[in-house]
């Protein structure tokens, strides 16, 4: 289920593409390859969604030093509340975003002809896409986490928990949505937007 509310997304449009483009690499150029250049950019924000997300979540934890707060309402919560961010985390969702737009920028060098890369506009604003849309795939899903998704620290277990009980005291968020569906949420979310910031990126680059 995690993986294919992580992918699942990505994985759509990349069928899609697939049926409308085939299996071939397409250079980024909105003004002559708008439709691949659409799927290919929502492609990227979904994966940047979830990988900037991931390394928010994991390493952000375990090597920040800052306490996080709620992104709502930027008060102090314990590690492990959804919705909550830190410098680190931030930062780690910035690096997981470009490690996507990386991948995908490798992957053009590779791929597609130089000949063709000459005649095409410049390649390179697929890093800093990635590096946003990593950052605003980890907003999404913290938002969502601080809203839709409950959190509650257990009195009995000493940590924090995911469904309200008796011994659960209330930290933020209403029992709407879980992990899963918040992940997912974000990953759509985030695959949508990208398309529109890569074309003012490219707007503005070239």
């Amino acid at each position: 289920m995690q993986v294919l509310c992580n992918g699942g997304v990505a994985a759509a449009l990349a069928a899609v593409y697939i049926i409308d483009h085939g299996c071939g690499e397409m250079p980024i150029d909105f003004a002559s390859n708008y439709g691949a250049t659409w799927l290919g950019m929502g492609i990227l924000g979904a994966l940047a969604c979830s990988c900037g997300d991931t390394l928010a979540s994991e390493m952000g934890t375990v090597l920040g030093t800052a306490e996080p707060r709620l992104l709502t309402t930027l008060e102090r919560v314990p590690r492990g509340t959804n919705g909550g961010v830190s410098p680190a985390g931030l930062l780690f969702s910035i690096a997981g975003g470009f490690l996507i737009g990386l991948s995908y920028y490798v992957a053009l060098l590779l791929f597609i002809p130089r000949d063709v890369l000459e005649i095409s506009t410049e390649q390179w604003p697929v890093l800093l896409v990635g590096a946003i849309s990593g950052l605003l795939g980890s907003l999404i899903d913290s938002f969502l986490g601080a809203t839709l998704q409950f959190s509650g620290f257990c009195q009995e277990r000493n940590c924090i928990v995911e469904r309200p009980a008796d011994c659960v005291r209330h930290i933020s968020g209403c029992a709407v949505l879980d992990n899963h569906s918040v992940n997912m949420l974000a990953s759509l979310f985030t695959a949508l937007l990208t398309p529109r910031i890569a074309l003012y990126m490219w707007s503005f680059c070239s």
